[in-house]
């Protein structure tokens, strides 16, 4: 059960990466992560204080607030690339991130890393090889096409560290908590360059807004 939530929840988080890259060529990678984090916050908050909770203490709130920090770099990186990279060539790349997430979590969380996991990262390694090799060979790549790649990379390890940090904010709050934590503090780190970088989108983009904010609520169950 829990490898089908996960499938689900991938499949999810590709269908609201298809949104995004559009976005992110209309409107700058900049003005999607924090158009969509300022509606998720919305629509996370309508839901999260419906509830009635109770409040999380300082060191859930820290947990939240560092995390976030994480999830603005990656995102902003990572969105950045999907404009300038084919969708399936920059996934497949930004899979580093479970590689490294996995010698991370050696170090940072104890876990004993299995001779099959330590094989199956070394394959996956391989393939991101192969795919950068291939980018290179070809000699038709646009000039920042391997900026994007390297965008990718640095995207990845944000969220290797991320997932360190999610593992551990999962021991602390429920689900609706961190996602509406983590919209309210991406927008608030990305609100801060607002005043020069900001566009308000048009009107024709806002199902595309709304749906890249609405995906990840329903990976929430």
């Amino acid at each position: 059960i829990p490898f089908l939530i996960a499938c689900a929840g991938i499949a999810t988080y590709s269908a609201m990466d298809v949104l995004m890259k559009g976005l992110s060529i209309s409107i700058g990678a900049y003005n999607t992560v924090l158009w969509r984090t300022a509606a998720g916050t919305l629509l996370c908050g309508a839901i999260y204080f419906a509830t009635r909770p109770k409040m999380p203490d300082r060191a859930t709130l820290r947990i939240h607030a560092v995390r976030s920090v994480f999830v603005a770099g990656m995102a902003l990186f990572f969105f950045w690339a999907l404009a300038r990279l084919p969708m399936a060539e920059a996934i497949a790349l930004a899979f580093v991130a479970p590689l490294l997430a996995l010698y991370m979590a050696a170090i940072f969380l104890g876990e004993r890393i299995g001779r099959r996991s330590i094989a199956a990262s070394l394959l996956g390694l391989i393939g991101i090889i192969v795919i950068v090799t291939g980018k290179l060979g070809t000699g038709h790549y646009a000039d920042d096409a391997l900026w994007a790649v390297g965008a990718v990379f640095l995207s990845a390890v944000f969220y290797a560290y991320n997932l360190i940090l999610a593992r551990r904010q999962a021991k602390m709050a429920e689900p609706l908590e961190i996602a509406f934590f983590q919209n309210f503090f991406v927008a608030l780190i990305l609100a801060l360059g607002a005043p020069w970088f900001a566009i308000i989108p048009d009107a024709a983009q806002a199902p595309n807004i709304l749906g890249a904010a609405t995906l990840p609520i329903l990976a929430l169950p």
